[in-house]
């Protein structure tokens, strides 16, 4: 029984770091973490809650990490953070709302358009464009969005907030990865604050997990930098065809 328990533990937190380091360069650690708590006995919500609370702590280490390095000032993003951590707690607090069948019908389509929309573009890179809408349009349309998405779903937060920066804002690719981060710690923030009281929270494996995850964004945030959109362009795709093929079988299995 221990070395069952024990063999648990070293899963989720072998997985938690796996995820830091997907998180912090394309998204879509949820993809691994997620099954991970499942298979160690977690109901659905347990788990969501339980990844909510771990995830929270690799996006705030992600964050810091493009921040100490220049790539984002958080100090300019605290509006948007605001509305992407309400909008969070919103989209977690009105999940029972929408039937998770029809999402994982629908989210698939979006995350493969995703993923081919950045393998098949030309022209992506670390470069700047210009932006197609102002910044106070983008914070009051596209963040509210895609944060309450992640507060009642959120399988592909990530690639959805990267996209819009990329798309909507002009961003390269790198600055897009460093701004999103910011919004999804904010997102994560919220819609924990909802799970909490619920007492669904794994905290002892939650915070063993986030350690796990401290370390894998920590790792993921360098190579990012490093390699700039030569790495987060591929593994976006990848991340993002995953998550789609996982979530189809999910629907037809169900």
């Amino acid at each position: 029984m221990f070395e069952v328990a024990l063999s648990l533990a070293l899963l989720l937190i072998l997985a938690a770091f796996v995820a830091g380091v997907i998180d912090s360069i394309a998204g879509g650690g949820g993809l691994v973490t997620v099954p991970a708590l499942l298979l160690a006995g977690a109901s659905p919500v347990e788990a969501l809650a339980t990844n909510k609370l771990q995830g929270t702590f690799g996006a705030g280490t992600a964050m810091l990490a493009y921040a100490r390095a220049g790539h984002v000032r958080p100090q300019d993003q605290l509006g948007m953070a605001a509305i992407s951590a309400i909008a969070g707690a919103g989209g977690a607090l009105v999940a029972h709302l929408i039937p998770a069948e029809v999402l994982r019908i629908v989210m698939p389509v979006v995350l493969i358009g995703v993923a081919a929309f950045f393998a098949l573009k030309p022209g992506l890179s670390d470069d700047q464009r210009a932006a197609r809408i102002p910044p106070p349009v983008f914070a009051v349309t596209l963040v509210p969005l895609v944060a309450a998405y992640d507060g009642f779903f959120g399988p592909g937060t990530g690639s959805f907030f990267m996209l819009g920066f990329v798309m909507l804002a002009g961003y390269g690719i790198l600055k897009a990865t460093a701004h999103t981060k910011m919004l999804n710690f904010a997102s994560n923030v919220g819609s924990l604050l909802v799970f909490i009281p619920t007492g669904a929270t794994w905290w002892a494996v939650g915070l063993a997990m986030a350690a796990a995850q401290v370390a894998g964004a920590t790792l993921g945030a360098r190579l990012a930098m490093r390699i700039g959109a030569g790495l987060i362009k591929p593994l976006l795709v990848v991340v993002s065809t995953a998550m789609a093929l996982r979530l189809l079988w999910q629907a037809l299995a169900g």
